[in-house]
């Protein structure tokens, strides 16, 4: 992804305005620089290490230490109930946020002195303990070349394979069959020569774009001319955000969705607890891979903002979702009329001398808009329960098995031949109680007819009501 001149706007927002107060942030963050998807295990490199660990000292010295300082965040030493941590169960993204997390809280309180006068020395310096809770999403996304393998959303996977039949695809695959084709002798120690083709397209510029940081020599390397490289980027780009975001069939950019319900969720626990006191939620942070970024962008309109935002985002991009007020905050946590959200974006690691700027959501013109705004928008686009993402994944088995139609193994009910419609569970079960009701009925009545029994009226006795029972004689 390459920021144009528009994007130039970072010094508008570099500091709050001295009315302004941060009251809570949430950030989503890409890992740092990784070895190739096509040669997995991928692993953070030491570059990706020192991308992920400068950009969590840029956002010490804004969200911790500076002048966007967020209202009661604990500056040294980490306060857990104020902090949430979240990544995939995936190595890259795991250490990333580690590494992150070094920058956001250093070592603090590297010795302490007993009662009785002994010293002790805290392990690395005072390394403060912070735990990284893991999430099901984009679990092993580094390791998989595949935008969607990462997914288990079924009606996500469907959605993005009906890119490869769409006419964009099949356009671009068409007109570079012999850009490809030249790029053979660059990557034929990984890749056939029959998989050189726009169909991987972000495979083959994955594995490119890390030999050009970290390879000493590349196989044909005079064919990488600056303008090639760029192609190879942009193509990647387009065949990456077809995948990721589709406007007339939007499941396909699930990933997003959960981002937006995870990031609603938090907020309001941000806005919660200032309303009650409790100085806890005030910066959630999650890692996680390019294709949310990409899913997010489009169901929030970014490419509005700049249309660089249909391109993958660099290694250690991050972007943040900032709750501030202009009111009064010395009484006490302003009302909710009074809050409002900001959103920024970097491309690539953040650093002082690189800050992110602010873009507008939604396809309108403002940096910030109104928390109830926001809130509505953002629930249009949202899944924040399993049961949602069930319905809208159309996944019927394991933990979405409740939610299916029959409520039994989650697999759909069968339809009729004729397509007819179903009765409901609960109507089932009232007609089949009926039916079990008039066959014990049937047979009572064929018992009594074939035995010579009767009903019969006992003599009613002073302290009892009538009772009606079977009767019998001998024969």
């Amino acid at each position: 992804m390459k920021f144009t001149g528009t994007l130039a706007l970072a010094s508008a927002v570099a500091s709050a305005e001295a009315a302004e107060t941060v009251l809570g942030a949430y950030m989503f963050h890409r890992h740092g620089d990784r070895t190739p998807k096509s040669l997995a295990p991928t692993n953070l490199t030491a570059l990706g290490y020192e991308q992920v660990y400068t950009s969590g000292q840029y956002y010490r010295s804004r969200y911790l230490t500076g002048d966007s300082k967020i209202k009661g965040m604990n500056q040294d030493t980490v306060r857990l109930t104020q902090l949430a941590v979240t990544a995939p169960v995936d190595n890259v993204l795991q250490n990333s946020a580690q590494g992150f997390l070094q920058g956001l809280y250093p070592p603090y309180q590297s010795a302490q002195t007993l009662r009785n006068g002994s010293d002790v020395q805290a392990p690395m310096d005072g390394y403060q303990l912070i735990p990284i809770n893991t999430v099901d999403t984009g679990a092993g996304s580094e390791d998989n070349g595949w935008l969607q393998d990462a997914s288990s959303c079924a009606n996500a996977k469907t959605s993005s394979n009906a890119f490869f039949s769409s006419a964009e695809y099949n356009d671009l695959l068409n007109k570079t069959t012999d850009f490809y084709k030249a790029l053979v002798p660059v990557v034929n120690g990984t890749f056939d020569e029959k998989d050189v083709t726009f169909k991987n397209a972000y495979v083959v510029y994955d594995l490119i774009n890390v030999a050009e940081i970290h390879n000493s020599s590349i196989p044909s390397s005079d064919v990488l001319t600056n303008d090639t490289l760029y192609q190879i980027r942009t193509l990647a780009d387009a065949h990456e955000y077809g995948l990721a975001y589709n406007a007339s069939d939007n499941i396909r950019a699930i990933s997003g969705m959960q981002l937006a319900g995870e990031l609603l969720k938090y907020m309001n626990t941000t806005i919660k607890s200032g309303q009650d006191g409790t100085s806890a939620n005030k910066f959630g942070i999650q890692f996680g891979a390019y294709a949310t970024f990409l899913s997010f962008f489009g169901l929030v309109d970014l490419p509005h903002a700049n249309e660089t935002f249909y391109g993958v985002p660099d290694y250690a991009s991050s972007m943040v979702f900032e709750l501030f007020t202009t009111a009064d905050t010395s009484n006490g946590f302003p009302a909710t009329d009074d809050l409002q959200v900001r959103f920024l974006f970097h491309n690539g690691t953040t650093s002082n001398a690189s800050e992110p700027a602010v873009y507008p959501l939604f396809g309108g013109n403002d940096d910030a808009i109104s928390w109830n705004k926001f809130s509505s928008n953002m629930n249009k686009i949202a899944v924040s329960t399993t049961e949602q993402w069930c319905t809208k994944c159309g996944n019927t088995t394991g933990k979405c098995a409740q939610y299916s139609q029959d409520g039994t193994d989650g697999s759909a009910n069968a339809s009729s031949s004729g397509g007819g419609s179903h009765m409901s569970a609960a109507i089932g079960g009232v007609i089949g109680a009926f039916v079990t009701l008039a066959v014990v009925l049937g047979l009572l009545a064929a018992f009594m007819l074939l035995g010579g029994f009767r009903l019969a009226k006992k003599g009613r006795a002073s302290t009892a009501s009538p009772v009606s029972e079977v009767a019998g004689s001998k024969a």
